[in-house]
């Protein structure tokens, strides 16, 4: 989807929000508030190359959102660390595609439609790797995240934000059950 089109279903998309927010009773992390979500989302949506993909099935189900990482590297200002060589490689060749959210409806009948609204977004945009900033404080979604293959690279503490966020990267790999062990393996003994 692009930005217009976003744009006519911003509404729905802050209803599936809040939608997505409403399970969890008695979890510590208390997600951002619907205008919160609507306000990042209209931010994003002016960034070049913005892209959303959606779900529907008796409605909207679910989307991601996102945008390429450009090739200078500022998207991981406030790194805490020296960033992995090969990260900073990937990104110098306009590889990297920033997903800034993902929302699915509480229990959707497709268990992985967050994981594959996420790898459609990056094969739509021929990334070879994705990466994501969660608040580390929300550890129902870094769970989450971890559990379907992204690995978390470190910590980023953005200028313009009090919250400290972890940095997760998901490399673009054939994701059968063959190869997820290897590709993991050889991701994590990357060097530097």
């Amino acid at each position: 989807m692009n930005r217009w089109l976003v744009e006519d279903i911003r509404e729905d998309l802050g209803d599936l929000y809040e939608e997505s927010c409403a399970t969890g009773s008695g979890r510590t992390y208390r997600s951002p508030s619907r205008q919160d979500f609507l306000n990042r989302l209209a931010g994003d949506i002016r960034r070049p190359g913005f892209a959303m993909v959606i779900a529907e099935t008796d409605g909207l189900s679910g989307c991601a959102f996102g945008f390429p990482v450009l090739g200078d590297g500022s998207w991981w200002l406030g790194f805490d660390g020296a960033l992995r060589h090969r990260i900073e490689r990937i990104t110098r060749s306009s590889g990297v595609f920033a997903i800034s959210d993902t929302v699915v409806r509480p229990y959707p009948k497709d268990e992985k439609l967050a994981q594959r609204l996420q790898e459609r977004l990056l094969t739509d945009h021929q990334a070879a790797v994705g990466a994501t900033l969660v608040d580390h404080a929300d550890l129902p979604t870094l769970d989450s995240l971890r559990s379907s293959g992204w690995l978390d690279i470190g910590v980023v503490r953005k200028q313009t934000s009090a919250t400290t966020f972890r940095a997760l990267v998901l490399p673009l790999v054939e994701r059968t059950t063959a190869t997820e062990g290897r590709a993991h393996e050889a991701w994590t003994r990357w060097p530097g």
